[in-house]
């Protein structure tokens, strides 16, 4: 049933949501019950409530608040699979019905898609509002023969769950009021875990050079024998209240580091992955020591690891996180923020700790491609990164128009199901292989960014283009300064690196020379021979932007071309005047 469609019968639609009002014609809750007996299916009934609807209300007016209706409602709407109908059923409430077989869509996985569906908040200009549905669950023919009784037991399970809070989900159990109580809970989880019911999902992070795949971000799932693969906001909440998060937490990175060996014995040394550490894992003493020993036990490197922070940990014992990040750094892991700007993470804050990514998420890359003030908020935060010394990974990338705004402003990474939803591991090799993700859709968005590298040594260069070829750049090559000021002439050229010791002119007089012809490049020598002097005149000339050492770091030597193409951007669009 198309729930977009309004020709049936003529009959009306409500007016702020464009859905159909429960009962007052158009498609029949019972018409759905009848055909799910004649198929032999069972049929969810789904009662769904917008938590907090009446404060938007009365703090931001009714206008706001029909715009939030219309907007849960659009989006509930996207997220209904094929044959699933939508009703609004009061000011701020909706019913939904689906009707399904074992293995199919069922009510507590059309609930999960609901949430996600929220996750991100509505944007209701001048607002940015985080919205959360609390959802009841029956299922007939267990909960009700008729639709009435069906109705009655998705409320009563709808208000049972809402004694908890809300952002909760519940199915109806026919018992009344006990639900409070996490009783047994705690048990049933560790046997989950002595029983491997914990699973890892893994969504591919590609490179914003060239989509080139260079990781996966483990997800957490619950693969229940009695309520199927459950999403973390399912059980977390009550893992968290039943003090095992940090359990929790240290199973993911057990099983993070196992698939990362299995990876590193098939030859996939390249592949690194990013887990979540929650903020009381993190504040624990130990922390450090434990992290550190399984890396041991595994012989793991830390640079295989990214650890995504949530930015609530980052407002605890300052001094112990800091301490604990700072070890962590120190075994070469790399430090990320999760979701940075949803946490209310002060600046000070962030420049005071050892990090190296920002996590930009879905709320933020939502209409950037079309809407002026997210994008300004997305090019601030790429911005305020990269002058921070940080790597920018975008969360969320559903469409090219997306990717190509995120290309053009030098975001640095991203994850999304525009590549690839999260995947169990046994069914990632076809994603391994290919390694390159979407290459038409990268080639159509790339900046173009040209490189001239300049040395007499011929396999010094053969060296140094297979370092930054894998970076994206168009790389140049030349063996004496002639041949490079022809290639200059001939190509638009950003970023220039020389060596010093050349045959008929040095590196720095060389690149003098350039300053005066191409005053816009950043030019950078390359030598295992130091003048001191001579470089520093030449720095303070403005002939040189930096002088880079042989032998090199590949890590280092790639993080300084970033930056020289990065300052040549920031340059032309005129945020500082020079280099």
């Amino acid at each position: 049933m198309n729930l977009g469609d309004n020709d049936t019968s003529g009959v009306p639609l409500d007016p702020v949501t464009s859905l159909y009002r429960l009962g007052a014609g158009g498609p029949s809750l019972t018409a759905a019950l009848a055909g799910a007996r004649a198929s032999r299916r069972s049929l969810a009934v789904l009662h769904v409530d917008i938590d907090m609807l009446q404060l938007i209300n009365v703090n931001m007016g009714e206008a706001v608040g029909d715009q939030v209706l219309a907007a849960v409602a659009q989006r509930l709407r996207k997220a209904m699979p094929h044959g699933g109908t939508l009703w609004r059923l009061s000011s701020d409430e909706f019913v939904a019905c689906l009707a399904y077989r074992e293995h199919e869509t069922n009510g507590e996985a059309l609930a999960d898609l609901f949430r996600d569906a929220l996750e991100a908040p509505l944007s209701i200009p001048p607002y940015t509002l985080p919205v959360t549905v609390s959802i009841g669950i029956a299922v007939f023919p267990e909960h009700g023969s008729d639709a009435a009784a069906l109705l009655a037991s998705a409320e009563r399970a709808l208000l049972e769950i809402k004694r908890g809070g809300h952002n909760n989900v519940g199915l109806y159990s026919g018992v009344a009021a006990k639900t409070n109580s996490d009783g047994g809970f705690a048990e049933r989880f560790v046997e989950a875990l002595d029983k491997n019911e914990m699973r890892l999902y893994f969504q591919p992070q590609v490179a914003a050079q060239d989509g080139g795949l260079v990781g996966f971000s483990a997800l957490l799932r619950w693969d229940s024998p009695h309520h199927g693969l459950l999403r973390p906001n399912r059980f977390l909440g009550r893992v968290e209240r039943a003090g095992l998060s940090s359990q929790l937490g240290l199973w993911v990175i057990d099983a993070a580091m196992r698939q990362l060996v299995e990876w590193r014995e098939r030859g996939l040394d390249y592949l690194t992955l990013s887990v979540y550490i929650d903020s009381i894992l993190l504040a624990r003493e130990d922390c450090l020591d434990v992290i550190g020993e399984r890396l041991h036990r595994h012989q793991l490197r830390g640079s295989a690891f990214e650890f995504e922070l949530p930015e609530s940990a980052l407002a605890l014992d300052a001094h112990r996180i800091h301490d604990t990040l700072g070890g962590l750094r120190a075994l070469g892991t790399t430090l990320a923020v999760q979701d940075f700007g949803m946490g209310g993470l002060s600046f000070a804050a962030l420049a005071q700790y050892p990090l190296d990514r920002l996590k930009i998420g879905r709320g933020f890359i939502r209409n950037v491609d079309s809407d002026p003030r997210s994008a300004a908020i997305v090019r601030g935060i790429i911005a305020m990164g990269h002058r921070l010394g940080m790597k920018l990974t975008a969360k969320g990338v559903e469409t090219e128009a997306e990717l190509g705004f995120l290309r053009r402003n030098h975001c640095d990474f991203f994850l999304g199901h525009l590549f690839s939803p999260a995947l169990p591991a046994e069914v990632l090799d076809p994603l391994v292989q290919r390694r390159f993700l979407l290459p038409s859709a990268f080639a159509a968005t790339r900046p173009e960014r040209t490189l001239l590298l300049l040395d007499d040594e011929e396999n010094m260069l053969r060296s140094l283009v297979r370092l930054f070829r894998r970076d994206g750049y168009k790389v140049l090559t030349a063996n004496s300064v002639r041949e490079a000021f022809d290639l200059l002439a001939s190509n638009t050229v950003q970023v220039i690196v020389s060596d010093q010791r050349m045959p008929d002119m040095s590196g720095t007089e060389f690149l003098a020379k350039v300053r005066e012809l191409y005053p816009d490049t950043v030019r950078m020598v390359l030598s295992g021979y130091t003048d001191l002097a001579t470089i520093t005149e030449a720095i303070n000339r403005g002939s040189i932007y930096r002088f880079l050492t042989k032998p090199w770091n590949d890590d280092e030597l790639r993080g300084h071309i970033a930056d020289a193409f990065r300052s040549h951007e920031r340059h032309r669009e005129g945020e500082y005047p020079g280099y």
